[in-house]
């Protein structure tokens, strides 16, 4: 093979396959060892004379130089920096070694460098796209503050008011659908990728110019259009430190839009359970969390109350997959979970609880007396949710059960669950959530107490859910104020 056919293969697999495949040809063709050597990197199994020879040739300050042993010579040529490439060949070697080496060490050096370039940009999308995620936490957990100033320095500023969309994207598709959404606001949307589901994108924009309530919503229509595969699930015109809310609507549309023809939806209006339990629950909830609130570790490792307050939300909305959102091992959530529940009194494994803790979450703002605020007393009776068995939704202690017999509270409920009755409604509906809620929302005993499979219970809740433009079946579910507007409902009587 000539020269040219050398340096040619050279300039293809530089390009093909990178560093790695021209290094592997070299060492094949020359019949040797053949790498790139960093005189001050560890190199534990590079030969001795590659890795002096590299120093010697940095310290000379000279090009290249060629090392001759008893049995093998070392063959050097400086690369940029601090880096050699080094083959050490026995003798007698490849007579065209020399000048096949050369020739290699300029496409070399540029192969090295645009592979370091793509490492660098690999590690800023990634640190940028866990930047945006960290904004999105203290939106969700209320630090407005510090999520502008970090927005404002990544860009583009978050806005304010906004509405918030959850994308439902194909395996693979979220960078091509993200690409997309940039486009069609130009520049203007928040766009994070959802730390929880893998194919779920959340997109802050600024909303429309107002049009009436039957409107479509351009950017969802637009993104349908431009990525069909996509459903979209969009929320309210709502202020900023609404976030919360707003991804809650946002993925209860998205349930909506999963089945709907358009593959969009907006979240329907309705009564708002804070709202409404505000002024009745507000107390109930600040006894039911008090000791969560001023509860103070032991070790200043361990999560503090309001490190607990943020597991409590984030398991309460996404379950199982609540380590995703927290960056932490399941066996972690499971020992938080443990001392939640000792501090609060409550058994999380049963929903009437779950419930409670969620609207007591939703009624506070989480704000405890301090650092050095002790543990504090558990809840006094009237504090605690308790969930029973049977027909019933559950039962709750007098404490809730005083919450939800507010006057509000019952107009919420029979407004909450007016679809269940109404003419759109499938047969059994209200019997199917009902069961559903006694059971814990779990569909196996639900399934065998209405004498029907499991697929069959949850094609039930399929149509429920699109009837209710509610999630129930996927996190963040709406199982919870189904069972509170239930057990409002039961106690009016």
């Amino acid at each position: 093979m000539s020269r040219s056919d050398d340096i040619l293969k050279v300039h293809r697999l530089a390009h093909a396959g990178g560093s790695t495949a021209l290094l592997e040809w070299l060492a094949s063709h020359l019949g040797g060892w053949v790498a790139v050597v960093d005189p001050e990197a560890e190199h534990g199994s590079a030969p001795e004379a590659a890795v002096r020879g590299a120093a010697e040739l940095g310290a000379r300050g000279v090009r290249s130089a060629v090392l001759h042993g008893a049995d093998c010579a070392t063959l050097l040529f400086a690369l940029d920096g601090r880096r050699v490439l080094a083959a050490v060949l026995e003798q007698p070697h490849h007579p065209d070694a020399p000048a096949l080496l050369a020739d290699a060490a300029v496409p070399l050096g540029l192969v090295l460098r645009a592979e370091e370039a793509g490492r660098r940009e690999e590690r800023v999308r990634r640190a940028e796209g866990q930047a945006r995620e960290a904004v999105l936490h203290l939106l969700m957990n209320g630090w407005l503050s510090t999520a502008h100033q970090i927005a404002g320095t990544l860009g583009p500023a978050l806005p304010d008011p906004m509405r918030m969309y959850v994308v439902e994207c194909p395996t693979g598709r979220r960078a091509e659908v993200a690409r997309l959404c940039r486009e069609l606001t130009d520049g203007r949307a928040w766009i994070v990728r959802c730390p929880v589901y893998v194919r779920h994108l959340i997109v802050l924009a600024p909303p429309a110019p107002a049009a009436g309530a039957a409107a479509g919503d351009p950017l969802a229509e637009a993104l349908v259009e431009g990525a069909r595969d996509c459903a979209v699930g969009v929320s309210g015109e709502l202020a900023l430190n609404e976030a919360p809310t707003a991804y809650t609507q946002a993925f209860h549309a998205l349930a909506v839009a999963r089945g709907s023809a358009d593959r969009h939806a907006r979240f329907g209006p309705g009564p708002e359970l804070a709202l409404a339990a505000h002024e009745a629950g507000a107390a109930w909830a600040e006894a039911l969390l008090a000791p969560l609130h001023t509860y103070a570790p032991r070790r200043p490792q361990d999560p503090g109350g309001q490190e607990l307050r943020a597991t409590a939300h984030a398991w309460l909305n996404f379950t199982s997959h609540a380590t995703r959102l927290l960056k932490v091992h399941r066996n972690t959530l499971a020992a938080r979970l443990r001392l939640i529940e000792a501090l609060l009194g409550l058994d999380l494994a049963r929903l009437a609880d779950q419930a409670a803790l969620s609207l007591a979450l939703r009624l506070t703002s989480g704000a405890g007396p301090g650092p050095g605020a002790g543990a504090g007393p558990g809840p006094g009776p009237g504090a605690r949710a308790g969930a029973g068995s049977g027909g019933a939704p559950g039962t709750a202690a007098p404490g809730l059960d005083d919450v939800l017999r507010d006057p509000r509270l019952t107009d919420w409920a029979r407004a909450h669950l007016s679809g269940l009755s109404g003419p759109d409604a499938p047969p059994g509906a209200r019997d199917t959530v009902r069961t559903w809620l006694a059971h814990d929302a779990q569909l196996v005993p639900a399934a065998a107490v209405l004498g029907v499979s499991v697929p069959g219970a949850r094609k039930r809740l399929t149509r429920i859910e699109a009837l209710l433009e509610r999630s129930l079946l996927q996190s963040p579910s709406a199982r919870h104020d189904l069972w509170l507007a239930h057990r409002a409902e039961e106690l009016a009587g």
